[in-house]
């Protein structure tokens, strides 16, 4: 744009300025239009939300705002905004569609309703998110068991891919511990070929939340939150290699050494090696329920899960069987 103004204003004894300007498109007001200088307030007010934001840069421009008006500044979000917008500053927050998967890959059923994690190594769950270092963007893949909140294996990658989720599950193997299930979203990267052929080959039965169901992934979900407000958002990363030491020594101090209020203020890694009990953790369920899922889905066995459905259809057929013996069970209770 600015070199079509520069070709509008220039010399030309053919064409006029208003020609020339409707034939390059361009309104020939804003080629008079002289950009004024910032002057020295603008600058300070925004050095202060520069200092703001690298102290803190989680807070979006509301919040830097009110820590504004707190330093004495008579001051909108309208224009924090504005300004953020030209310093190219923006809060640090999930964004939206992060795990979108190929249309054409299989999609696995939810297991974790019916089939819920009794003891350590039942279930891990396993996710990706990123990071923000110095120089872009690093994504942090984990693998968490559901009981113990142990993580069980980790990788950290400059790349968005399945090798990644495959490292940090080849880790978490190394430990001697292999689960029954492994629960994930629908990303591209758990829906791929080589992660569905490996769990394959180590017999480990596939289950993946349903679309928009967040919650279905809630333990390492409420990890990524612990990581990054216990560590990433205190530290900044020149390089992937730091990045890789700093949380490898958060991770070793979150399984030995901190104390989680989700499992009764028990140490993850004593949970998941027996020397402690949790009292509870997330998908338990009640004695009654526990004896319903023996009856109806673990067939006495509490370790013992049913085959894969072969589709989607087949696991809701399943389902409803189940519910309709439920409610003739009560009807003869009842009667």
């Amino acid at each position: 744009m600015k070199e079509r103004q520069r070709q509008v204003m220039g010399f030309d004894k053919g064409l006029s300025k208003r020609v020339r300007a409707r034939l390059l498109g361009v309104n020939l007001s804003s080629c008079y239009v002289k950009t004024q200088p910032v002057s020295q307030d603008t600058v300070t007010l925004m050095n202060e939300i520069r200092d703001i934001y690298e102290a803190r840069p989680f807070q979006g421009y509301r919040r830097i705002t009110w820590d504004l008006k707190d330093l004495g500044y008579e001051i909108n979000h309208k224009k924090v905004y504005r300004l953020m917008k030209l310093m190219s500053l923006q809060a640090v927050y999930p964004k939206k569609n992060l795990s979108k998967r190929r249309q054409e890959d299989a999609v696995y059923p939810y297991l974790l309703t019916d089939y819920s994690p009794l003891k350590p190594h039942d279930v891990w769950c396993i996710d990706l998110t990123y990071l923000k270092t110095a120089n872009g963007f690093i994504y942090l893949t984990a693998l968490i068991d559901v009981v113990s909140r142990c993580v069980m294996g980790w990788s950290i990658s400059p790349f968005l891919d399945t090798q990644s989720c495959l490292d940090a599950l080849e880790m978490a193997l190394k430990t001697g511990f292999k689960p029954l299930i492994i629960n994930s979203d629908q990303g591209c990267q758990f829906t791929s070929q080589e992660w569905v052929y490996s769990l394959s080959l180590l017999g480990i039965k596939i289950s993946m939340d349903g679309k928009g169901r967040c919650l279905d992934n809630i333990p390492i979900e409420r990890f990524w939150r612990t990581v990054k407000y216990e560590e990433v958002y205190l530290h900044t990363y020149e390089t992937v290699a730091e990045a890789r030491e700093s949380l490898g020594k958060y991770i070793w101090w979150y399984n030995h050494e901190r104390r989680h209020s989700g499992i009764g203020y028990q140490r993850p890694y004593d949970v998941m090696v027996g020397k402690a009990q949790a009292t509870h953790w997330p998908f338990q369920k009640t004695g009654q329920e526990v004896i319903e899922q023996d009856i109806f889905g673990h067939s006495g066995s509490a370790n013992a899960l049913p085959l894969m459905p072969k589709s989607y259809a087949q696991y809701k057929k399943i389902k409803q069987q189940k519910e309709k013996t439920m409610v003739n069970l009560s009807s003869k209770v009842a009667a």
